[in-house]
């Protein structure tokens, strides 16, 4: 069917980071800081602020990963040992995972079916609940704008704001996405970024923490780079990390930030495509924005289908466009379903499950072309028939 392999969302170069990077040998800025790095962030928070005077203060620290930008927000919010921290359960397990480098524990809230994130009545029950149980208010809450949908933030902030509890936003997924108009990732306390290889732009690894001001960006890289003190000599009261990005990487990621707009675009010019092609197609549903607040980046494309309807399950197509050559994946195990967070809390209501059970991921990046997704709608449609 097809001569060439088709992946979920493949890096694309612009042709501009070999310039930065040339620069940047050039003056020997081979380290985890440098002109790179300080630029890399002022154009993230140019781009995140997008203009909007309330956004203007925000800054960025550049960091090894997403998952260094989750742990680095969660440090600053004062999650330690024996705190515990809502999260989405609907997600990967990097969102997760920092909670417990700290000590603390997971406590897992199931989603609505509209943006399939998480859902705030849920969460309101389940912080309500936690108080009750523990005599103890949650840290944190992590909430999570799967494959780039942004989620409910105005609910979800109500629902913090009433409890005292700060929001971080892993935006790993929605770099570009937005909520009533504004970027995901400024929308919490604190908003985490990754620049994987798969993501909307890579440092071929990478990720940044989005802070509300200078001090907090300040902090961030603080603990990024080991927490030396400003002594003549080396000295440390915390426990720091190593998470700072090159100046190399941010070099790729500043010639990724000249076609950043160019992969929004195509990205969801594919997502309208799909939800073209798929509108008459019984028993398969495609998750587009479900309302006018929400205006996903569609990092991935992503369908739910109905066995007792087209006869397939999500994964008998991923079967067999995998012997096709075409990369797709089923939607993410919940992590109260994760064998490794047995134990800790969840408050569920069965939509995170159904969602699993019945959803599938097509190809979506920058090397997918309108072909590519005809030819994937129809061997769809080939199947059912």
């Amino acid at each position: 069917m097809t001569n060439k392999k088709i992946l979920l969302c493949l890096a694309h170069m612009s042709g501009n980071e070999q310039r930065f990077i040339a620069e940047a040998f050039a003056g020997n800025w081979v380290v985890p800081l440098g002109p790179d790095v300080d630029a890399f962030e002022q154009e993230l928070g140019t781009f995140l602020s997008d203009g909007d005077p309330a956004l203007s203060g925000i800054r960025v620290a550049a960091v090894s990963s997403g998952t260094a930008a989750i742990h680095l927000g969660l440090i600053l919010l004062g999650v330690t040992k024996g705190d515990e921290v809502i999260c989405q359960s609907f997600t990967f397990s990097a969102s997760a995972n920092p909670v417990t480098y700290q000590g603390a524990t997971p406590v897992f809230v199931d989603s609505e079916p509209e943006t399939w994130n998480m859902d705030p009545t849920l969460l309101d029950r389940a912080i309500s609940d936690r108080v009750t149980k523990t005599g103890r208010t949650p840290r944190a809450i992590i909430v999570v704008h799967l494959y780039g949908m942004p989620a409910k933030m105005d609910e979800i902030n109500a629902v913090a704001q009433k409890w005292g509890i700060p929001v971080l936003e892993d935006a790993a997924e929605a770099l570009g996405s937005t909520y009533r108009g504004r970027r995901c990732g400024t929308l919490g306390h604190f908003g985490a970024l990754s620049f994987n290889g798969n993501k909307m732009i890579t440092t071929s690894g990478g990720g940044a923490l989005v802070c509300p001001d200078e001090k907090s960006q300040r902090r961030a890289i603080f603990f990024a780079t080991q927490a030396r003190e400003s002594f003549p000599y080396y000295h440390h009261l915390h426990v720091g990390y190593n998470y700072r990005l090159s100046n190399i990487s941010a070099a790729i990621g500043r010639g990724q930030m000249t076609i950043l707009e160019d992969h929004i675009a195509h990205h969801r010019a594919l997502a309208a495509l799909y939800a073209e092609l798929l509108a008459d197609v019984d028993g398969i549903d495609y998750h587009g924005n479900p309302s006018p607040e929400t205006d996903s980046n569609f990092w991935l494309s992503t369908i739910t289908v109905d066995p007792a309807v087209t006869g397939l399950t999500a994964d008998r197509l991923r079967l067999h466009f995998e012997g096709l050559g075409i990369e797709t994946r089923l939607l993410w195990k919940p992590m109260h379903m994760q064998p490794v967070f047995a134990s800790c809390p969840a408050y569920t209501n069965g939509v995170s499950t159904h969602l699993f059970e019945r959803g599938l991921c097509l190809p979506s990046g920058p090397w997918v072309t309108t072909d590519d997704v005809r030819m994937i709608v129809s061997e769809i449609k080939r199947l059912i028939s």
